[in-house]
């Protein structure tokens, strides 16, 4: 067989710890880019089958664990709140996507 004619291909996961405890990972930053893409946890959430509270949760572990800010929330007004990745989330993804 020559690796020419079937080329090798590298799968896996992996993740990032910080004290200890998961930080960033293949699904946290779906998360995060999902909220660029829709403007709200509420609507990432829904688009990931996953409930507010999971994505709010792995949200908040990420912004406790972070030594700046991923995402930030925005209160009402005429369209509603919503939700902002900060540019050093953005950074974040794609560093991560990167490696």
């Amino acid at each position: 067989m020559s690796f020419r004619k079937h080329p090798t291909e590298i799968h896996g996961r992996f993740w990032l710890q910080r004290n200890q405890r998961n930080f960033l990972g293949r699904g946290r930053i779906e998360l995060l880019e999902t909220i660029v893409e829709l403007g709200t946890i509420a609507k990432a959430a829904k688009a990931m089958k996953m409930s507010y509270k999971a994505a709010w949760d792995a949200i908040d572990a990420m912004n406790n664990l972070s030594p700046q800010l991923l995402v930030m929330r925005t209160v009402g007004g005429k369209g509603g709140g919503g939700t902002i990745i900060t540019e050093y989330g953005q950074q974040l993804i794609l560093w991560f996507k990167q490696l």
